[in-house]
């Protein structure tokens, strides 16, 4: 359970980071912070998937920040669509 926690609030920091970084239309804050979730998850699947491992808090947001990036970008081509 605490790690399901640390998780959503990582996943809310990125959210919030790529909806401030990502040049296009976003979510709103809410919805930011969704895909930062989302892109939490991405971002530490793709980077295991090379090989790469977030190590400490500072880390697991930027890997989470890079997958929420990806994430929100491909939600937005998606929309395109």
């Amino acid at each position: 359970m605490e790690q399901f926690i640390i998780i959503l609030f990582i996943g809310a920091i990125a959210g919030w980071l790529a909806g401030s970084l990502y040049k296009g239309e976003t979510f709103g804050l809410v919805g930011n912070i969704i895909v930062g979730v989302m892109g939490s998850f991405v971002g530490s699947f793709a980077f295991h998937l090379v090989g790469l491992t977030s190590y400490g808090l500072i880390g697991s947001i930027i890997i989470s920040t890079i997958g929420a990036i990806v994430f929100l970008a491909t939600l937005q081509l998606l929309q395109k669509l």
